[in-house]
């Protein structure tokens, strides 16, 4: 019988998004495994949402600290990384590991020095993309490649992240593994609309539904989105666009919305807890997802499995999940007109967008649960822990 192990997740802080949400279920299934689990995370204030406020999960100690902070700050990152090099030594944990830059640089390092016995990262999005600048991605890349030398695996929630990393020159292939990111599907799986929820939005019976999920942040491709929704209304006028999240952008957006006289085609609901996505992707027609920097769109991925169709940019790792002509379309970065086109396309033809939207439940059903991420990492910290031996 394998032995339980002692395992720490570090990562900057727990705001409602994808890295966090992967992060929470590999706790969940650990825990669930009998292992001990650890989860430490800087403050997650503001209006993305504090996760741990919104989601069950099992009894596991939970360590926040505010030097754990996501800007550069050579003080607090000095002062957390003597923190947790301190706090991992004395908790003598079998495993760290570490999710999100600043966490991933620090905590690996700090892991490393405190003599724990193996040390991981997941690679959820890199902080290094062609919409940064050339010194920041310099910075970026440097602390990536240092931070490396510190672990002895680095996964990623897709294969474009580690092509990404190999062109950066991050670490050697060997080092790096694709374990796709664990999502709670089941809820998508089963899920119809409902129309309680369709009545209360004023979403009438038969309208089609275009929708975002995203927060209301520069690079969620929203810039994007408002030109692309402009021209879908004015092939269908009484087509509604549904946007779930919230975030710093939301007032501005609403301006253009009304300057281009679509308020009434727009319904923002705001931030909605994880566990209750479900409802409000399967009021859509179609999710259009224009995020500039994405590991693994973890929105497109509940789409399909709904069998809705997902139309989003050639980037990351949207095209592992989204087939031209299968599933969706992937499209040329920043393109608007293209979007625009297949939306309409999928939208005007009620048997194709079905067919791809059967299509992309058949892809993801079975790939993506968070049991199966859970045990692949698992097995993986013991295969490492064998080879110390």
């Amino acid at each position: 019988m394998k032995k339980r192990l002692k395992i720490c997740h570090i990562i900057t802080r727990m705001i409602v998004g994808g890295a966090q949400e992967n992060t929470l279920l590999t706790l969940k299934a650990h825990a669930n495994n009998g292992h001990e689990v650890v989860l430490i995370t800087g403050p997650s204030p503001g209006p993305e949402g504090e996760l741990l406020k919104k989601e069950e999960y099992p009894d596991f100690e939970i360590i926040e600290t505010p030097l754990l902070v996501r800007e550069i700050s050579p003080m607090k990152d000095l002062k957390i990384y003597f923190y947790l090099k301190r706090l991992l030594r004395e908790k003598m944990f079998d495993i760290v590991h570490t999710h999100s830059s600043k966490a991933g640089i620090v905590g690996r390092i700090a892991a490393k020095h405190a003599n724990i016995p193996v040390v991981v990262h997941t690679i959820h999005g890199l902080p290094f993309h062609r919409n940064e600048s050339f010194l920041k991605n310099y910075i970026y890349k440097m602390s990536e490649k240092i931070a490396a030398r510190y672990c002895d695996k680095i996964y990623a929630v897709a294969q474009a992240m580690i092509d990404q990393a190999l062109d950066a020159h991050i670490a050697p292939k060997s080092m790096f593994k694709v374990v796709y990111s664990g999502m709670d599907l089941e809820p998508y799986l089963t899920a119809t609309p409902d129309i309680t929820l369709q009545k209360k939005l004023n979403i009438p019976k038969d309208s089609l539904v275009v929708g975002v999920v995203a927060r209301l942040f520069p690079l969620k491709g929203y810039e994007y989105f408002i030109p692309v929704a402009a021209q879908i209304a004015k092939s269908n006028p009484s087509i509604k666009f549904l946007v779930v999240g919230d975030g710093i952008m939301r007032n501005d957006l609403e301006r253009q919305i009304k300057e281009l006289g679509l308020e009434n085609n727009f319904i923002f609901v705001g931030l909605i807890p994880p566990k209750e996505v479900y409802k409000y992707i399967a009021l859509m027609t179609l999710l259009i997802h224009l995020s500039l920097r994405e590991g693994l769109p973890r929105t497109v991925v509940q789409a399909l499995a709904i069998g809705i169709p997902a139309v989003s940019y050639d980037l990351d790792g949207a095209p592992e999940v989204i087939i031209n002509d299968k599933t969706g379309f992937v499209l040329p970065a920043k393109s608007i007109d293209e979007v625009a086109t297949c939306a309409i396309k999928i939208l005007s033809n009620q048997e194709y967008s079905k067919e791809l939207g059967n299509n992309g439940r058949e892809l993801v059903k079975d790939k993506f649960g968070w049991q199966k991420m859970g045990k692949v990492l698992e097995d993986e910290y013991y295969k490492i822990l064998e080879l110390k031996k």
